[in-house]
């Protein structure tokens, strides 16, 4: 496997990210955009989701492209993340056009961190602001593990985060992923720190461990928060993008497919307590030849980089003052 220049999500051309943090509530905001509106759909597996403006991305909705992506945290408070890019867009002249009425599409999807020791008694709404200030960040190059809407992320025994991951496949296509890694489960496999996700690490990108080489049993592979830590928070979302031009009815598809991702990422996963809510995105730069295959090889690619983005989101988590559990480097000293 071969990833792109940056292994970001912004290996896809035309995307950007911007994070915005504020680390004292330990929580924070991540935004993908484009220079023009980019085609997307969903997909949802978890049974206690958080979003807003999804259901126009069916394939038998109107409206084909959308203006932004937020992935927040804040869990219903943090869907104000994307009025505060819906505001900004406005100004800009970025929208759904009715005649002289211009409406950014802006769909968003929340993580639970409202129990992660953070400072949450504020007097107005935080989210808006960070979401605003995420878009102006936004770029080609982006931290990743505490950072933007992985701040306050959680794992079942380790620190959640920001994470992503590209992929160069057959016929020129670039995929990549985005990821808010706070599942109910671990993303190490068991109490260990061999990632669920090392058949598919690329070049050492999370430690180069391996999988783990002894026996777990199945107590140990279904472990959660609620083995681990007090507070339960959950959810994972993402975003999966490519270059690919596909359709809404391929992208959700595509986003059907990336949820695998989640699954080889995180132990459990798909839960009633999760989200697991995937964006998928398409530019339309690169036509499709063979539709079947491509439509398959490249939700594939998809589910491979969601779970490298998941482990990467841990890996490159860092410590900070009032952590309810140790970062994977703090723990495993590497």
């Amino acid at each position: 496997m071969r990833t792109g220049p940056r292994n970001l999500i912004t290996d896809v051309e035309g995307l950007r990210v911007g994070n915005a943090e504020d680390h004292r509530i330990k929580t924070g905001s991540t935004v993908l955009v484009a220079d023009r509106p980019f085609r997307a759909s969903f997909d949802v597996m978890g049974g206690s989701p958080g979003a807003r403006e999804t259901e126009l991305l069916a394939p038998d909705k109107l409206v084909e492209e959308v203006d932004a992506l937020v992935l927040s945290g804040g869990s219903a408070f943090g869907l104000d993340a994307a009025s505060g890019v819906s505001d900004v867009l406005r100004k800009m002249g970025r929208g759904f056009r009715v005649e002289t009425a211009t409406v950014p599409i802006v769909p968003g999807a929340i993580i639970f961190d409202l129990l992660n020791n953070g400072d949450k008694d504020w007097d107005k709404n935080p989210y808006p602001e960070l979401g605003a200030k995420a878009l102006a960040n936004a770029g080609e190059h982006f931290l990743l593990g505490t950072a933007g809407a992985g701040v306050g992320a959680l794992t079942a025994n380790l620190k959640g985060g920001l994470g992503s991951a590209s992929l160069e496949i057959a016929g020129g296509y670039t995929v990549g992923a985005l990821v808010v890694a706070n599942p109910t489960g671990s993303v190490t496999m068991g109490d260990s720190a061999h990632f669920w996700a090392a058949p598919f690490e690329v070049e050492g990108e999370f430690g180069g461990l391996g999988p783990l080489t002894t026996a777990m049993s199945f107590e140990q592979s279904v472990r959660s928060k609620r083995d681990w830590v007090t507070p339960i928070s959950n959810t994972t979302i993402a975003i999966v993008a490519t270059d690919a031009d596909l359709s809404k009815a391929q992208l959700k598809r595509f986003a059907v497919a990336a949820q695998d991702g989640i699954a080889r990422g995180s132990s459990p996963s798909h839960t009633p307590v999760d989200g697991d809510l995937i964006f998928s995105v398409s530019t339309g730069a690169r036509p499709i030849s063979t539709p079947v295959l491509n439509v398959l090889q490249l939700g594939h690619a998809a589910a491979v980089c969601l779970s490298r983005a998941m482990a990467r989101a841990i890996y490159h988590a860092t410590p900070a003052p009032g952590d309810v559990v140790p970062t994977w480097r703090e723990k495993w000293g590497r």
